[in-house]
């Protein structure tokens, strides 16, 4: 899937590539999106799951200029390392999921750290980064205005918040995450999710309570 930005310069590429979610001695299979954002000539990767060959395969020659993560559970971050060896691009995260991260990469670090409000410039357009606890310490969501839409992770879903209750996780936090920097955004922007289909920031506002 692509969808172009007004400007008809940025725009956003998508696919779907499958592998495990493993917490708390649990491992599930599990579906991820990968979200890359860019031009013809360069862009940043949003997540890392399962599969660089997949990633790559959406980025094709480009530059990537970042691998963003938003959050650190290990179906979006298990091949970052290898996606950093492949491209060159540094990985970004927030600190506030260094333990979670820990899981699953315990002698590898993260190059960058993401902040709340910090702007990532791609191909002529902007993300902004928005702390939103709660899925996990340190997740995040990437808003990017010009595009009308919003990268949420495992945050909000369609259908409602994402899952919490496992380690790292809190049920009311997520939520107030939700109700106070995502319900903020305009009701028509579109929620591009770590999983399943997009959604929109009004169709979520009766999911959340």
């Amino acid at each position: 899937m692509t969808a172009a930005g007004p400007t008809g310069s940025a725009r956003v590429d998508h696919a779907v590539t499958s592998g495990t979610f493993s917490l708390d001695g649990e491992t599930f299979d599990v579906d991820n999106n990968v979200w890359v954002v860019g031009d013809d000539s360069e862009c940043i990767v949003i997540d890392a799951p399962h599969s660089v060959d997949d990633i790559m395969a959406v980025v094709g020659d480009r530059t990537v200029r970042a691998i963003v993560c938003t959050h650190a559970h290990d179906d979006h971050v298990r091949v970052a390392p290898e996606l950093r060896e492949r491209t060159g691009a540094p990985i970004w995260l927030h600190p506030g999921d260094e333990p979670v991260w820990e899981l699953t990469h315990p002698d590898v670090r993260w190059d960058a750290d993401l902040s709340d409000g910090q702007r990532i410039e791609i191909a002529g357009t902007t993300l902004e980064v928005l702390h939103t606890p709660g899925h996990a310490p340190g997740a995040v969501c990437l808003y990017a205005p010009e595009l009308g839409c919003v990268f949420t992770g495992d945050t909000l879903f369609e259908g409602g918040p994402g899952a919490t209750g496992r380690s790292f996780s809190d049920a009311d936090l997520i939520r107030a995450s939700i109700r106070a920097r995502l319900f903020a955004l305009p009701g028509d922007t579109v929620v591009h999710t770590g999983h399943g289909d997009d959604t929109t920031i009004d169709a979520e506002r009766a999911t959340v309570g």
